[in-house]
């Protein structure tokens, strides 16, 4: 869609976490695809939360057996890629 979704600046001085580039990749291609989110420190195969955009009958039929935890919180197995 040709939209900047993440930027990461670091001081010169400061190292970088390859492997948070790349969970956050999965995380945005993961959210992207199925209308879902991920939690602080999510990781690829960890449960993902359904958007509340999606309805309650939407959610039962793209994602059976999602648990809700709240009203406005329903997590399901994150898809297989």
């Amino acid at each position: 869609d040709k939209k900047v979704k993440l930027t990461l600046t670091y001081p010169a001085a400061t190292g970088r976490n390859f492997q948070e580039i790349l969970r956050v990749i999965d995380s945005l291609q993961l959210t992207a695809q199925h209308s879902l989110a991920t939690p602080a420190d999510w990781q690829s195969g960890d449960e993902v939360i359904i958007a509340p955009s999606v309805s309650d009958a939407e959610a039962a039929e793209r994602f059976p057996g999602y648990e809700t935890v709240k009203p406005y919180l329903r997590t399901t197995a994150a898809p297989k890629r």
